[in-house]
C-alpha cells in the first residue's frame, strides 16, 4: 500500500519542480549582482521605419533592445501637429505598439515626441527626446532650432527645462491653457534642440516645474521666453532663454494658520513692499497684538498676549493701503503648547564675530528677563561686568553686552524662569558654549567700481560660498564699496542692472512681455585670507541687449 503513494507524490513532485523552472523562467528578473545599469532603452527596429514618406499605415511598432515601461504616456507623449482623437499605447514585452484612431492629414509632417514616457524596467532610465518622424507627402520637414537655458539670477545652465513652441497665430490662445504639441527638454549643459520643424512664424519659452505638465499655472514656476518673434526659414540657432519666477500679478495668502503656540502665521504669494497688520475683530486685540514681518516682507507673524477669541479678522496694508482681509476661526477653549526656545548670534563654528554683542533669539516676543538667573563664564570664571538689554529693534532679542577676549571660552546659562515671555511663559534651564572669534580671522575686501553708464543705477551683491547674498549695495557711479571684518573664505560678486532705480533685481512678466532685469554675474571667486585687506577692480560691463 506504501509504494503506490510513493509513486504518486514522486511523479507530482517531478511536475511541480517542471514548472517552477518554466515559470521562473517566463518571469522577468531584475539581474542580481554587477554594476548598475545605466543604459537607457534603445530602439532596434521600427515598422513602419523612422522618418517614413508618403505615410499610410495605422499602426506604429517600436521594438526596443531591453523591456521597458511606459510613465505618464498621456501627459509625455506628444504628437505635432496635434489630433483631436489621441492614438492608443499598448507595451508587450519589447514592442510599443501605436494605434491610431484619427485620420492623419494629407501632405503633412508628424512628429512624436515621447518626452520622459519610456523607462526600463529595472532601473527606470529614460529614453529622454526620443521621436519618431512620419510624412503621409512625398517631404519631410526638417527645420530646426536650438539654443540654451540659464537661471536668471545665478546665471547657470539649467537642466530638464521643457523648451516649447507656439505657431504664432495659435500663441495667445494656447500658452498656459494647453500643452505644446511640439517641445523638448534641456540636456545636463542646459542646451536644447528642435527638429522637424515647419516654416512659420513662432514664439518659444522655457518652462521648469516641481509637478510638470507643460502647462505655465503656478506661481512656484520658472519661465522664459523671448520678445522677439522667430520667422523660421532656415535653420535657427544660439537662442538663448532665461528662467525667472514671475511676481504673480494678484496678491493672495498661500498659507493661514494659527501655529501650535498660538501665533497666527500668514505666507504672502509675493513680497510687499511696506506691508502692515490690523487686527480688525475683535478691535480690542489690535492694540495690544504684536506683528512681525519678515525680511523678505512675504511672511507675517501676528502675537496676542489675550487668546479669548472664537474668530480672527486680519487687514493687511501695502504702502498704508488695504489690499486684503482675511478670516481665521479659532475655538474659544482652544488650548495652545508654548515652550520657550533660543537661538544664538554665532556661526556654524559657535565662534562670536570680533566686535560684536552676543544676541539671544527666542521663539516667542519677550515680556522681561532676570539679569541674576543668567550666568556668563569666561574661562570657566564667572564674570559679572557684562550688561543684557533688549534690542528695540525686534521684540524676540536680547544683546549681551561684554568686552570679549579673543580665543577665550565663554559659557551662557539660562536658569529656569530667567526669561518671560508675553504669555507669562518662563524657560526652562538652557545654555551654550562658544568662543570669541580672533580679528585676525577676518579681513577686509574693497571693492574697486567701474560702471559703464553714470545715468543709471547698479545693485552690488556679495555672495558667501553658500551663494547667500551677506550684503547689498546700491552704486550710481565710479565708486569704492569697502566690507570690513569679513570672515575669511571665498566670494563671489553679482550686479543687478537696476532699470527702474528701486534697489533690487525685479522679475519678469510673460504677458506683459516685460523681461527681468539683467544681472552681471564677476566670473572670479575672490579669496579673503587671514588678517588681510584686499582690493578688487569690478568693471561692470555695458548691459546686454535682452532677446
Amino acid at each position: 500500500m506504501l509504494k503506490p503513494k510513493s509513486a504518486f507524490f514522486g511523479k507530482n513532485l517531478f511536475f511541480l519542480m517542471v514548472a517552477l523552472i518554466v515559470f521562473g523562467c517566463a518571469s522577468i528578473q531584475k539581474p542580481m549582482g554587477g554594476p548598475r545599469d545605466l543604459t537607457p532603452p534603445k530602439l532596434l527596429k521600427a515598422t513602419p521605419e523612422n522618418m517614413t514618406r508618403n505615410f499610410s499605415a495605422k499602426k506604429i511598432s517600436l521594438e526596443f533592445d531591453e523591456f521597458f515601461k511606459l510613465t505618464n504616456q498621456y501627459q509625455e507623449i506628444s504628437i505635432s501637429p496635434a489630433m483631436e482623437k489621441m492614438p492608443e499605447y499598448n507595451v508587450n514585452r519589447k514592442v510599443l505598439n501605436i494605434d491610431f484612431k484619427d485620420t492623419l492629414q494629407k501632405n503633412t509632417t508628424y512628429v512624436i515626441n515621447f518626452g520622459k514616457a519610456i523607462q526600463d524596467v529595472n532601473e527606470s532610465n529614460v529614453l529622454t527626446n526620443f521621436t519618431y518622424v512620419f510624412s503621409t507627402g512625398p517631404h519631410i520637414d526638417s527645420l530646426s532650432m536650438s539654443g540654451s537655458v540659464t537661471n536668471s539670477i545665478t546665471k547657470e545652465k539649467e537642466k530638464d527645462v521643457t523648451v516649447m513652441i507656439f505657431p504664432l497665430k495659435q500663441d495667445s490662445l494656447l500658452f498656459g491653457k494647453k500643452k505644446p504639441s511640439i517641445y523638448t527638454t534641456t540636456d545636463s549643459s542646459g542646451n536644447f534642440s528642435l527638429n522637424n520643424l515647419h516654416d512659420g512664424q513662432y514664439r518659444i519659452y522655457a518652462l521648469k516645474e516641481p509637478s510638470p505638465n507643460k502647462i505655465f499655472d503656478n506661481d512656484r514656476e520658472l519661465i522664459a521666453f523671448s520678445n522677439r518673434t522667430i520667422n523660421l526659414s532656415k535653420d535657427t540657432s544660439d537662442i538663448k532663454l532665461a528662467l525667472f519666477q514671475q511676481v504673480p500679478e494678484k496678491f493672495r495668502l498661500s498659507e493661514k494658520k494659527f501655529t501650535p503656540n498660538g501665533v497666527f502665521s500668514m505666507i504672502f504669494n509675493k513680497k510687499l513692499d511696506n506691508p502692515s497688520i490690523k487686527i480688525v475683530y475683535p478691535p480690542a486685540l489690535d492694540n495690544q497684538k504684536i506683528a512681525e514681518i519678515s525680511k523678505t516682507k512675504d511672511t507675517a507673524l501676528v502675537y496676542m498676549r489675550n487668546m479669548d477669541f472664537d474668530s480672527l479678522r486680519v487687514a493687511i496694508y501695502d504702502n498704508n493701503k488695504p489690499i486684503d482681509t482675511v478670516y481665521q476661526l479659532k475655538g474659544k477653549k482652544e488650548s495652545f503648547t508654548r515652550t520657550l526656545t533660543f537661538k544664538y548670534g554665532i556661526n556654524r563654528d559657535n565662534k562670536l564675530k570680533p566686535n560684536t554683542d552676543f544676541r539671544i533669539t527666542t521663539n516667542l516676543p519677550i515680556e522681561s528677563f532676570e539679569q541674576g538667573l543668567i550666568v556668563l563664564a569666561e574661562d570657566s570664571v564667572n564674570v559679572t561686568n557684562y550688561t543684557i538689554r533688549k534690542d528695540t529693534a525686534s521684540t524676540r532679542d536680547l544683546l549681551i553686552k561684554y568686552r570679549w577676549r579673543p580665543g577665550s571660552k565663554y559659557q551662557l546659562l539660562l536658569n529656569e524662569a530667567a526669561i518671560t515671555d508675553i504669555y507669562n511663559d518662563k524657560n526652562k534651564r538652557a545654555g551654550v558654549a562658544f568662543e570669541a572669534d580672533k580679528p585676525e580671522n577676518y579681513s577686509m575686501l574693497t571693492l574697486k567700481v567701474s560702471v559703464p553708464e553714470a545715468d543709471k543705477q547698479y545693485v552690488i551683491e556679495l555672495l558667501d560660498e553658500q551663494k547667500n547674498v551677506v550684503r547689498t549695495d546700491v552704486v550710481t557711479g565710479n565708486t569704492s564699496v569697502i566690507y570690513r571684518n569679513f570672515l575669511t573664505q571665498k566670494y563671489k560678486v553679482r550686479v543687478v542692472y537696476d532699470t527702474n532705480k528701486n534697489g533690487r533685481w525685479d522679475s519678469g512678466n510673460v504677458k506683459r512681455r516685460l523681461q527681468p532685469e539683467n544681472i552681471w554675474l564677476y566670473d572670479k571667486e575672490i579669496t579673503l585670507r587671514p588678517n588681510w585687506e584686499a582690493e578688487e577692480p569690478i568693471d561692470i560691463p555695458k548691459e546686454p541687449v535682452t532677446p
